[in-house]
């Protein structure tokens, strides 16, 4: 099972508002968070299509408010969908107002991972979690994941001034301990997953969207406000002192 000590900012104290705050946060681009997730969504879809792969079983690890899910029921016409946060409060609203026979929430800590998941998604979480746990997250994952499964890891850019001023404007992001997108890669390596692909997205902000149909042709240039990191599960475990 998950250590309970895996997220480190509290988000029980902000499951009341987090939506505002984020959404203050994210002023300064223009956008509201729906940009941010939708532009996720659609670029994992492209992606999992050039690969042929078509996800039955999705889990959205550290789901939040739970508002994802459902954008990743519909966009990847899955049978079912697996959100789990380490926040009680959070997953009690995500049940209550996302919650469905094809959509289910738990807590991370109840959730018991049985290799049958075909893709894991999973964004902003990790920079919450202390460097200490992070292998235990990604053995996690790991297990949730079928022989083959991938793991779409998502995560803030730190190179990016951008980004570094908006979580500094958000409560829950200021004490964050970013990771870039090189060490999330060898994280993920050295857990044995295979990594796929690497791009970053989100490089203009509102005020600069006539540019924006440049950033598919910019998106291995360490660029944009957030990356991904596409992952296969394969081999064996990495285990460490």
């Amino acid at each position: 099972m998950m250590d309970e000590t895996v997220a480190a900012a509290d988000f029980n104290r902000y499951a009341g508002e987090y939506d505002r705050l984020l959404e203050e946060g994210l002023a300064v681009s223009g956008e509201a968070k729906e940009y941010f997730v939708q532009g996720r969504i659609d670029w994992l879809k492209s992606r999992m299509d050039q690969l042929g792969i078509d996800p039955r079983r999705i889990m959205d690890y550290g789901c939040g408010t739970g508002a994802t899910a459902t954008l990743l029921l519909e966009r990847f016409h899955a049978e079912s969908i697996v959100g789990v946060d380490a926040s009680a409060k959070l997953i009690e609203g995500a049940k209550k107002q996302y919650g469905s026979r094809a959509v289910n929430f738990q807590q991370s800590q109840e959730y018991r991972p049985q290799e049958e998941v075909d893709l894991v998604y999973c964004n902003g979480v990790f920079h919450h979690i202390p460097v200490a746990n992070r292998q235990a997250a990604t053995q996690y994952i790991w297990r949730s994941l079928r022989p083959g499964g991938l793991l779409a890891f998502w995560e803030n850019n730190p190179w990016n001034p951008g980004t570094r001023y908006v979580m500094s404007r958000i409560p829950f992001d200021r004490d964050a301990v970013t990771l870039s997108a090189p060490e999330a890669r060898r994280l993920l390596q050295s857990s044995g997953f295979h990594v796929v692909s690497m791009d970053y997205l989100f490089i203009f902000p509102r005020s600069l969207r006539v540019f924006r149909w440049m950033e598919p042709h910019l998106s291995k240039l360490p660029l944009g406000a957030q990356y991904l990191v596409l992952a296969r599960k394969s081999g064996t475990f990495a285990r460490f002192a």
